[in-house]
């Protein structure tokens, strides 16, 4: 994954397959409110976006049909389904009888998303070039199960998919949608992002990948809310592998061990006016070591951060370079968490759009 996925040659290779998509985006969107104010839910839309772009990849493609929305619906269910506590962890009878039936959902999702995969690389199996560089990662896996059969299993590829799915469609989409409700209900900093864009991108054309650099201030956008809405609020499950202390507590080996990244970033010793939304705390912050751990810290970290902060500050800036945003009425959007492994709104995004005068010229050309 490391090497055909997330290095630096690998992200600036799917450069474009982020930026098409982001396209994509924006011309859904001009489709309901280029002339007024249009009600807009940004839930699945943002959704879409995150999820063709990580099928892209993957697999070279987008897939429509039946298929591919039951395979999306697996995906929810599924971090809605691990989000939830399972009294069975705790209290070894419970889980003999399987209360409140979670195996058994956890095993109907596993026969949907294996079946779903199963064909997905039986069809990359069937059309594979005998020789060329593999383009996408399923063709990358197939190349090592020819030299590394008994590793490289069709279960292991599957797997491996899968995680891929689960972790980079929810994260990136969930980021976004919190980052946009903030800045509905923070308009002093959703200016100030605009005037960012303004002054170093312009009316003349989209904003770029190649730009980010350019647009600090949407970066600390970004980065304050994960702060306050992390993608995943307890991290993943690690497990201790030896012996050790922690925080005063004796954690024997093979504990699972879970990291409260919620609570950290929330926490008044370490961080000043913690409820609150400044995005400018970022601006001055150095070196913040084990205070900011969205994405884990160490050996162990997710190793597509890079590739979800590039999808999510891409899209944010060009959501916000495009389009007037407005609440739906008088009232704040509403900031509540669901359930979940990735904390998704309680109350999906939904907001008033137009296109922004000014763009005009570039948002017909598309």
């Amino acid at each position: 994954m490391t090497l055909e996925l997330f290095s630096s040659t690998r992200l600036k290779t799917y450069t474009s397959v982020r930026q098409d998509e982001v396209t994509s985006l924006i011309k859904q969107l001009l489709q309901d409110s280029f002339q007024d104010f249009t009600r807009v839910e940004m839930k699945s839309r943002i959704q879409g976006l995150s999820f063709n772009i990580i099928m892209k990849i993957v697999a070279g493609k987008l897939f429509f049909g039946s298929e591919v929305s039951e395979f999306k619906d697996v995906v929810r269910d599924a971090f809605e389904a691990c989000g939830t506590s399972n009294p069975g962890d705790f209290i070894q009878f419970l889980g003999w009888i399987d209360f409140q039936s979670l195996k058994k959902r956890l095993m109907e999702l596993h026969s949907k998303s294996d079946r779903f995969l199963q064909n997905l690389i039986q069809e990359f199996r069937s059309k594979r070039l005998e020789t060329g560089k593999p383009k996408t990662f399923i063709d990358a896996m197939l190349s090592l199960q020819e030299s590394e059969p008994e590793y490289y299993t069709d279960d292991v590829i599957k797997a491996n998919t899968f995680a891929l799915l689960l972790a980079g469609t929810d994260t990136s989409s969930v980021t976004i949608e919190w980052a946009m409700s903030l800045l509905l209900n923070h308009r002093n900093v959703l200016e100030k992002a605009r005037a960012e864009v303004d002054e170093h991108i312009g009316q003349a054309r989209l904003v770029q990948e190649t730009d980010l650099p350019n647009l600090p201030y949407i970066q600390c956008i970004v980065n304050e809310t994960l702060r306050l809405f992390p993608a995943a609020p307890l991290l993943v499950p690690h497990e201790s592998s030896e012996d050790c202390t922690i925080g005063g507590f004796d954690v024997a080996c093979g504990t699972m061990v879970l990291v409260n990244a919620w609570a950290i970033h929330r926490d008044p010793m370490v961080w000043e006016d913690p409820l609150s939304f400044k995005p400018e705390r970022f601006m001055r912050m150095g070196n913040e070591g084990y205070q900011f751990i969205l994405f884990g810290t160490g050996r162990r970290q997710c190793p597509g951060s890079s590739l979800v902060n590039r999808l999510v500050v891409l899209a944010l800036a060009s959501l916000i370079q495009c389009f007037e945003w407005e609440r739906i009425g008088e009232d704040l959007v509403g900031l509540e968490e669901g359930e979940g492994l990735t904390m998704p709104k309680d109350e999906p995004l939904v907001a008033m759009c137009k296109a922004r005068e000014i763009m005009s010229p570039v948002l017909m050309d598309l």
